[in-house]
């Protein structure tokens, strides 16, 4: 059975992935599951999905703990633990990472026993408007490295699945993929299938007895009141809103009213200002915004101009 895992944020279409993935592995011949699990449903949040595909039915279910291939479409979610890009990979786990960086560099980073490989092609969208062909990108290199689904079954699920959007839409998905197919061709094969485990060499858990203090000292804490304030979510965003003051009419109660996590605020001069520890990147007040004073800049620009800021 094949086991593989996306990961990547809101809005770069991973769900989409791992439908386009599961069914070209359907037309070549494959029993499949595919399906996302995500928490907060909004632009930026980490979120993985994962296909199984198995020449035989397939029995197993849930969340897939040891991956023969993790997909990453956001090189910024392997330093947070949260994300769980790196839980339960082996040393025969083939790495996968959306990166203009070389497979060399990121081995030496991580450190890994296993296969690093970097997936510039789907790096270079950086345009907020391209986030979406990422996942068809990745979805198109992953078939590549699984060696065992034509070219053409993944142009066909591509037009399957993404009919509905127009034309447009799937012309430039089956370039997206298509072109991340062709670009793994030295690399074709390389994630193979784990056998079965016997049942013989089944090991029973053993149980471990944990403590148990009272409920004033065991129960989480909800109740305290200013504490996502402690929680820097603005690690969500893969765009963020730039505010352009020379076009802004200080209509601020729009924005600021319409953001959903009250991130934006109003200075002394009327302006509104933004809380980027926890601005999350959705987007809501750049479309809101009648005098469109507000642009989406993408994470990697915004953060480059801040260190030239800063060293001025």
């Amino acid at each position: 059975m094949y086991r593989l895992r996306f990961h990547g944020r809101g809005g770069q279409g991973m769900k989409t992935a791992s439908r386009l993935l599961g069914t070209a592995f359907f037309l070549a011949g494959f029993e499949v599951q595919d399906a996302p699990r995500y928490g907060a449903e909004r632009r930026g949040a980490p979120i993985f999905a994962y296909v199984r595909a198995s020449r035989t039915p397939i029995n197993e279910r849930g969340i897939i703990r040891r991956p023969d291939l993790v997909i990453v479409a956001d090189e910024t979610l392997v330093s947070i633990p949260a994300a769980g890009v790196l839980a339960g990979i082996t040393p025969r786990t083939v790495l996968l990472i959306s990166s203009r960086e070389k497979n060399a560099v990121w081995r030496e980073r991580l450190n890994l026993a296993g296969p690093v490989l970097t997936l510039p092609r789907a790096a270079a969208l950086t345009d907020p408007h391209e986030l979406r062909f990422i996942g068809a990108a990745c979805a198109g290199a992953a078939a590549r490295l699984v060696g065992v689904i034509p070219r053409d079954c993944l142009a066909q699920a591509i037009r399957e699945e993404l009919a509905h959007l127009g034309e447009a839409v799937v012309a430039r998905d089956l370039d997206a993929a298509l072109g991340a197919y062709d670009l793994m061709e030295e690399n074709a094969g390389c994630v193979t299938e784990v056998p079965e485990p016997s049942a013989a060499t089944y090991d029973k858990p053993h149980w471990i007895d944990l403590p148990f203090d009272g409920a004033n000292l065991a129960a989480p804490d909800i109740f305290t009141p200013a504490s996502s304030a402690q929680v820097p979510t603005g690690l969500w965003r893969t765009v963020r809103p730039v505010i352009d003051h020379d076009r802004c009419h200080r209509c601020a109660w729009i924005c600021s009213t319409l953001c959903p996590d009250s991130t934006i605020t109003v200075n002394a001069e009327g302006y509104p200002q933004i809380d980027y520890e926890h601005c999350k990147g959705c987007l809501i007040c750049m479309t809101s915004c009648p005098a469109h004073a507000i642009r989406a800049v993408p994470e990697e620009e915004a953060a480059g101009d801040e260190v030239v800021g800063g060293g001025d």
